[in-house]
């Protein structure tokens, strides 16, 4: 990442230890590779979450594209993986959002309610 080389770090480390002094230099050095490895962190976690956005877009292209060739006629066991796909896709673009499909076998606490006659 940086072309640092050995004879720059002992210069670094020689004005650090002359500006900041032995008690607050290793306070210091811990504290900027703290820094580091957040910033790597972080930069990590956009990147995986870039690449499960390009591969979404992939799959919502792909699907699209089968759709419009007309692909309706396929097998059952492939439609039902086209269906399966969609659901999926739909699921990663609204994670939050409740889905009709996702009903209890409880009953409600207005459903287990009576009226007494």
């Amino acid at each position: 990442m940086f072309d640092i080389g050995f004879w720059e770090l002992v210069v670094i480390s020689v004005i650090g230890l002359v500006v900041l002094g032995p008690e607050r230099l290793p306070v210091a050095i811990r504290t900027v590779s703290r820094l580091f490895s957040t910033v790597r962190n972080t930069a990590n976690a956009v990147k995986t979450e870039l690449a499960q956005e390009l591969k979404m877009e992939e799959l919502h292209r792909d699907l699209k594209k089968a759709e419009q060739l007309g692909m309706k006629d396929l097998s059952p066991e492939l439609q039902q993986s086209i269906d399966q796909l969609k659901d999926a896709a739909a699921s990663v673009n609204r994670p939050y959002e409740k889905r009709p499909e996702q009903n209890t076998d409880e009953p409600s606490s207005t459903e287990s309610r009576k009226p007494s006659e």
